[in-house]
């Protein structure tokens, strides 16, 4: 029987609406859409930047409880309302995936609360490929 278990990270969210930041299944870890907001304050900034920043801090917080990185991604998801806020962000986001080169898809729709302004979803393969 494989692995299933679910990462939490804090977030009031998951505690409202009933999901986990991350479930780990066997080799694969799917990370939740993810936002900029800092889950130890629930605050959020109001730069697109800072929030893609936050974000990738979240996700890489619960890809290391799976003991995972970002070299282990292999799809990511963007998730914006405003297509104008996706290219400022673009090189916080080549710092983490430009050597990993997941697939890759950005939408355009709207987020859960207005101060969203980008989430991040990912999943990642456990590194058992990867030699000793």
């Amino acid at each position: 029987m494989t692995e299933r278990r679910a990462i939490l990270s804090g977030s009031a969210f998951e505690e409202q609406i009933g999901y986990a930041r991350a479930v780990v299944d066997g080799d694969w870890v799917h990370v939740s859409g993810t936002t900029g907001f800092d889950y130890t304050t629930m605050t959020i900034s109001d730069d697109v930047v800072e929030q893609a920043e936050q974000c990738l801090r979240n996700i890489e917080a619960a890809l290391g409880e799976a003991k995972c990185t970002f070299a282990d991604v292999v799809r990511v998801r963007y998730l914006l309302p405003d297509r104008a806020d996706f290219e400022p962000c673009w090189p916080v986001l080549r710092r983490c995936f430009g050597e990993v080169r997941p697939a890759a898809t950005m939408l355009v729709c709207g987020l859960a609360d207005p101060r969203m302004k980008i989430e991040i979803e990912v999943y990642a393969r456990a590194a058992a490929w990867r030699s000793p």
